[in-house]
């Protein structure tokens, strides 16, 4: 996938760091459990990580998520919900309509964004690959608090490139990092929590628990 991107592949030590101290932090939230199944959770998180970190930079640097990436997230994410079928069909259930949930609030924007912006492409249809992919590993109510934080980091990270004249406002910007960052947020951070400061900032601060 580098190779063919024409991503010069050399020893990124910033990454390597950022990569252990994600592999050591997820360890520390989920610890290892006695079953195998009791350590899926960790199991799929730590296999997710690389793939999360290349979508960042091969987005990041090509405006591109490659179709060979978000396969192999996808069918990854198969195996792991079938497997929480052995202990919850319900838990399976969740993932795959996760899946589902994710490709439909994308492709329902893309398709309002092409009908605002004509042939300009609002989201890319590798970015639904993407967020179909990730509701595999993260369930109905994640990926929408995902696609809910990815568009508001999305749309901060664009306004800021605006206003510092890295960007015009017409020019194409990546949002597969934006959606990298959402999801790593939600491994880390409570949903409840999630939901309570997404709560608090589209009502302005009147949301009261």
């Amino acid at each position: 996938i580098f190779r063919k991107y024409k991503i010069e592949f050399k020893p990124n030590y910033i990454l390597m760091i950022i990569t252990a101290l994600i592999y050591v932090s997820l360890v520390y939230k989920y610890g290892i459990q006695n079953s195998f199944i009791g350590n899926l959770n960790l199991i799929k998180y730590i296999i997710l990580t690389p793939m999360l970190l290349s979508v960042c930079v091969i987005d990041y640097k090509k405006q591109v998520i490659p179709n060979r990436l978000n396969l192999t997230m996808f069918e990854i994410g198969i195996v792991i919900a079938f497997l929480f079928g052995f202990s919850n069909v319900a838990i399976t259930i969740d993932m795959l309509l996760g899946m589902v949930a994710g490709a439909t609030i994308f492709l329902i924007i893309a398709l309002i964004g092409g009908l605002i912006y004509g042939s300009k492409d609002a989201i890319g249809m590798g970015d639904i690959k993407f967020i179909a992919a990730l509701g595999l590993y993260f369930g109905f109510t994640n990926i929408i608090t995902i696609s809910i934080m990815a568009f508001l980091i999305g749309a901060i990270t664009a306004i800021i490139l605006i206003l510092t004249k890295r960007k015009k406002s017409n020019e194409y910007m990546s949002f597969g990092p934006a959606i990298v960052i959402a999801a790593f947020i939600s491994i880390f951070v409570p949903t409840e929590t999630v939901i309570t400061v997404l709560k608090t900032i589209f009502t302005l601060g009147m949301y009261k628990k």
